[in-house]
Parts: structure tokens; C-alpha cells; sequence
């Protein structure tokens, strides 16, 4: 897509993520991501133009958020915008931070994502928002175990949990490598048949082991021009483009209807546009917005345009490990960290810091050109950002 200047990543910085920051407040737990992304870019507040802060406000029933929090973002005094899309917020976040500033708008745009969940009740929020006739289905909340059970359906019971328990010790094994990850369990492959069996269960086959925490947390990216890179002798990770579709019809209430999910639309559209022709070759690395380790496994095979059972073959072979030749979430996922107003936007973090080299413990052993990452929420919502080392043409 035609840009009016070129944006860069040149700062990210994360709280450290847990079931439970009770020795902080919010604008306290904000202000650790704050100040870690200001050091790496090397600025102070005020070099930064623009604040575009999100969360999922019910889940902490406070009322505009981001007013409190500007003794912890720094906002008082200058632009400050709030937005909520569901899970996708952070890379809603994402996404308005980079057009705020590749239209000239601004010149350095600080993305800040965050959620205190032990201060709210999460399904509560969620199982309220829908219509109790129309929208029953989503009276559990964000647990749901249709996903398991196609899979199931579609490979035999055996190989589809064998796959996604395999996707969750992978995602894991990650996690312990990243410090600031909050379900660092140190499971090994020799675990999974006692895990598919003994972990408790949630909703049909989705058990406790596969599906994402609750996790408190910030997480924060600051978005910069090319020509304020280059002043302050960054090497950015470039944003190449974005995209986002809300394709509720794929939300299927009703029968079984042959439909295209939002996570196969994006990635056609943001792969056509960008000529990539083989996503598995040409993306070095996945940030995806993993939600359990059966939607993970699944949309392998939505986000890389795969059919049959080439995703399930990823997974067997190790292909997805961190050493593997397409690797996915080198972080540790959803599955490891999930502050909601933070957790898509923590993919784009983590996809900036492979690009930049500076991922730490958790930096792949190889080149990274070209890093992919995704978020998810709403009714079937996906957002799509692709990052590059190189400054777009």
C-alpha cells in the first residue's frame, strides 16, 4: 500500500507479566513499560508527540482509564486517545499509532497496552456484553471448545490432541526462555499423555493446559518517522503494511455453512498485496495471537493458506519450534502471557524485537527480514502487521 513516509518500530518495553501485580498499582504497573521503551529509543516524554492508549475497560470496571493513567504514561499535556476493539486492542493500538505518524500527523506515537485483570472479572464482562437469546453461545465467555472438537472430527481423536498438546509444550518450552513471560510451567514432551488426560477440563476437549491465563500486565511500543529514526541513529523495525477485517459471517450461530475465516481473508489480502508468494519462505517469524493451543494449531493453517493437513505436519515436525525453520511465537504466545488490552500488541513487540535483535534470551538463532503478527478478539476480528528490516520501497 502507498504510505505518505515510511514508520518504524524504535522503542518496546513490558512490564513483567503475572497472575497477580498487587505491589503495584495500574499507572505504576504502566510506567515500568513506559520507561524500558523510552530507554531503548532514547528519548524522554517529551519527544513524544502523541499517546494512543487501550484496554478492555469493563474487565477492571474503571471508567476511562487513560485519564488516571497519565501519571504513569505520561500523557498529561499532550494528544491522548483511547481505544477498545475486544482482544484485538493492542493491535488496533498498533495499527492507529502507525497512520498517526506515516500521516504526518505526528512524529513519534507511543502504542501503550495494558490490563489489571486480578482487578476485575474478566467472563463477567464478556458474558455480559451479549444478548442472552441471540448470542447464547457466547455465555461462556471466551471458552469454547468447538475448535477441539472439528479437529477432532477432522483427523481422529488420537492425532489432533497429540498436535495441539505437542503446539502447547512448544509454546512452553518458549516461555522459558522469556523472563517476562507469566506461565513459565517447564513441561516436557514426555508430559503429554498424562497432560491430555489429567489436566482439568473446561469445555468439551479444551482443557486448563491449553487455554491462555489471565495475566496482568503493559506492554508498550513507540512508533517514529524515518527521519526521526535516522537522527537518533536507530535501526527501526520497519512497519510494511497492515490490515484488519471483522468478518462476523464466519461467526456461523447457525448451522454449518461453508464461510472464509478473517484469519485466511487477512492473510490473502496482506500477502497479495505485498507479493509474497510462499509465507512459510519468505516470514522468518510468527507472532500469533494464540488464544489456546487448539486455535493455535488450527489457524497455522488459516494465517499460512495451508489446506489439508499441512499445519498439523508443521507441528509434528517440530517446523513451529524455536529452532525449527518457521518458527511461532519465540515469546512463549498467548498461551504464555494474556493481558487483553496488552496481549495483541505484545505480538507486535516481540515481532520488532526479532527484527531488531533484541529479543534477548528469546532471539531466534538466525537472520530475521521479515516477521509477521497477529491479533485476534471480538466475534472472529484478526489483524494482520508485517515488519521488515529493510525501509520499504
Amino acid at each position: 500500500m502507498k504510505r505518505n513516509r515510511n514508520v518504524g518500530i524504535i522503542g518496546v518495553g513490558q512490564s513483567r507479566y503475572s497472575s497477580h501485580r498487587e505491589e503495584v498499582n495500574q499507572p505504576e504497573m504502566i510506567h515500568e513499560a513506559v520507561v524500558e521503551a523510552l530507554q531503548m529509543a532514547g528519548l524522554t516524554m517529551d519527544e513524544v508527540d502523541c499517546i494512543v492508549h487501550g484496554n478492555m475497560e469493563l474487565f477492571e470496571m474503571v471508567h476511562q482509564p487513560d485519564l488516571w493513567h497519565t501519571i504513569g504514561t505520561g500523557a498529561f499535556g499532550r494528544e491522548n486517545i483511547r481505544i477498545t476493539t475486544g482482544g484485538t486492542t493492542g493491535a488496533t493500538i498498533a495499527c492507529a499509532a502507525d497512520n498517526l505518524v506515516a500521516s504526518g500527523l505526528h512524529d513519534v506515537v507511543m502504542a501503550i497496552g495494558f490490563e489489571k485483570l486480578q482487578e476485575g472479572h474478566t467472563t463477567g464482562g464478556i458474558t455480559n456484553m451479549a444478548d442472552p437469546l441471540w448470542a447464547r453461545q457466547l455465555q461462556t465467555g471466551a471458552l469454547t471448545g468447538m475448535t477441539a472438537a472439528e479437529m477432532i472430527e477432522e483427523f481422529g481423536e488420537e492425532r489432533a490432541k497429540k498436535a495441539s498438546m505437542k503446539y502447547r509444550i512448544l509454546m512452553d518450552e518458549n516461555c522459558m526462555r522469556n523472563q517476562k513471560a507469566h506461565r513459565r510451567l517447564g513441561l516436557t514432551m514426555d508430559q503429554a499423555d498424562d497432560l491430555m488426560v489429567n489436566s482439568p477440563a473446561l469445555v468439551g476437549e479444551l482443557r486448563m493446559i491449553h487455554m491462555c491465563s489471565q495475566s496482568d500486565g503493559a506492554c508498550v511500543v513507540i512508533f517514529a518517522s524515518e527521519e526521526k529514526a535516522k537522527q537518533l541513529g536507530i535501526q527501526p523495525a520497519w512497519v510494511k503494511d497492515h490490515i484488519t477485517a471483522h468478518r462476523e459471517e464466519m461467526f456461523c450461530i447457525f448451522g454449518r455453512e461453508p464461510y472464509k475465516t478473517s484469519m485466511r481473508y487477512c492473510a490473502e489480502k496482506l500477502f497479495e498485496r505485498n507479493n509474497i508468494k510462499d509465507p512459510r519462505k519468505e516470514i522468518d517469524v510468527f507472532e500469533m495471537y494464540d488464544p489456546s493451543s487448539w486455535w493455535g494449531t488450527d489457524w497455522i493453517r488459516e494465517f499460512l493458506l495451508l489446506e489439508g493437513d499441512e499445519h498439523l505436519k508443521m507441528v509434528e515436525n517440530s517446523d513451529i519450534a524455536f529452532d525449527g525453520s518457521f518458527p511461532i511465537n519465540p515469546s512463549g504466545g498467548v498461551i504464555g502471557s494474556n493481558p487483553i488490552g496488552a496481549t495483541a500488541l505484545v505480538r507486535v513487540a516481540e515481532a520488532a524485537l526479532q527484527v531488531m535483535g533484541k529479543a534477548g534470551e528469546h532471539q531466534l538463532p538466525k537472520p530475521i527480514n521479515q516477521a509477521l503478527a497477529s491479533g485476534f478478539g471480538g466475534t472472529m476480528w484478526t489483524v494482520l502487521m508485517l515488519l521488515t528490516k529493510q525501509p520499504p520501497v
